[in-house]
């Protein structure tokens, strides 16, 4: 700083302002110069990491980028405080902080950094993922971020001087009556990080509770509410504390879909029973799209009261609702091509009526 100022004396003679301001405006000048540097430097890096067969490097780029300028013009900040004597104690309480700001900007840069691996495990060039091991990632990410958070915090306090030993101490005490206080917002809490630890659901999945009216799309999973996306495109908002109380089912994560029908035929056609059922079996079981290492049951299994029921039961490949409802339809349809082969028919809703004969007339006396 003695050397910048020995430096600009003679401009700022020229100009008849104080040294302090020609410097000062030179610190800025050089900070403004610096920041866009930077960003052209990080950008041309950036330019060259995307030619890379690795994302790593895009990930580290992207944490280091505003810390980086930050703590540039904190520097420069600094530095400018101690060109007026008016602002000594400005700045000795500043130094103090400088600690603080350390551990600030670090646990910013940590943050960040997690925010782009877990972005980086998650994006779909990495091919296909299940819906578990997302919320694992998820779940990994967010907790250290509020882990890192929690050690910064206790850090951050001890380098102001705040006793930690007692601020614990008084937290113990002061925590009952917060917790009688916010009952609703700690169950919340604990109910979201209960999903991030057992991951019932992650983002993207298909969720239903026989329970609740509870049924859609998950689209956010947050530590106090979760967001949904029901059929009819409304967001529901359900607080956390609720699936730890509801039963749950999770589609999404379902390794087939089932087919079970019950199909009828008439009481005229019941020869064609036994030959049905057995090229019905038979065709499924040859069936492309139909899972054979399931359980596949064709048999006949009542006699209604218009028809005689036979049932199939089987699981498709395809866990996809519209593929599915595809295999479904192809199966009916030979269904009926395989009864009206045999030259059977569906039945249908029938009522039979017996009509008495009409009694004989008395012969007249």
């Amino acid at each position: 700083m003695v050397f910048l100022e020995e430096l600009l004396t003679p401009l700022a003679t020229s100009l008849h302002l104080p040294v302090g301001v020609v410097v000062f405006a030179s610190l800025m000048i050089m900070g403004v110069v610096g920041h866009y540097a930077i960003y052209h430097i990080v950008r041309k890096l950036t330019t060259a990491a995307d030619r890379t067969e690795t994302q790593w490097d895009d990930v580290v780029l992207y944490a280091i980028f505003p810390p980086i300028q930050w703590v540039m013009w904190a520097v420069l900040g600094l530095l400018s405080l101690s060109l007026f004597s008016a602002l000594d104690g400005i700045r000795e309480a500043l130094l103090r902080l400088s600690d603080t700001a350390l551990l600030m900007l670090f646990g910013w840069l940590v943050h960040r950094l997690s925010r782009g691996v877990e972005e980086e495990l998650l994006a779909e060039h990495r091919g296909a993922m299940t819906s578990s091991d997302r919320a694992t990632i998820s779940a990994v990410a967010r907790l250290s971020r509020i882990v890192l958070w929690v050690v910064a915090g206790i850090m951050i306090l001890q380098s102001l001087g705040v006793s930690v030993s007692g601020l614990l101490a008084f937290g113990g005490v002061g925590g009952i009556a917060v917790g009688f206080a916010a009952q609703d917002l700690l169950a919340n809490f604990l109910g979201g990080l209960s999903i991030f630890l057992d991951r019932p659901f992650a983002v993207g999945d298909w969720i239903r509770s026989p329970d609740r009216e509870i049924e859609g799309t998950v689209e956010d999973v947050g530590w106090r509410v979760t967001r949904i996306r029901t059929f009819d495109q409304r967001p529901l908002y359900v607080p956390n504390s609720v699936f730890s109380t509801v039963a749950l089912e999770n589609p999404s994560r379902m390794l087939n879909r089932r087919i079970y029908e019950t199909i009828g035929i008439r009481y005229d056609d019941a020869g064609a029973m036994e030959p049905v059922v057995a090229e019905v079996k038979e065709m499924l079981l040859a069936h492309d799209d139909i899972d054979e290492g399931k359980t596949l049951m064709v048999n006949f299994v009542a006699f209604g009261a218009s028809s005689l029921d036979f049932f199939i039961y089987c699981f498709t490949q395809t866990t996809d609702w519209a593929t599915y409802h595809g295999v479904k339809q192809d199966v009916l349809i030979k269904i009926l091509k395989i009864i009206e082969g045999h030259g059977a028919e569906v039945a249908f809703p029938t009522q039979t009526v017996l009509l008495s004969p009409p009694e004989a007339e008395a012969p007249a006396s």
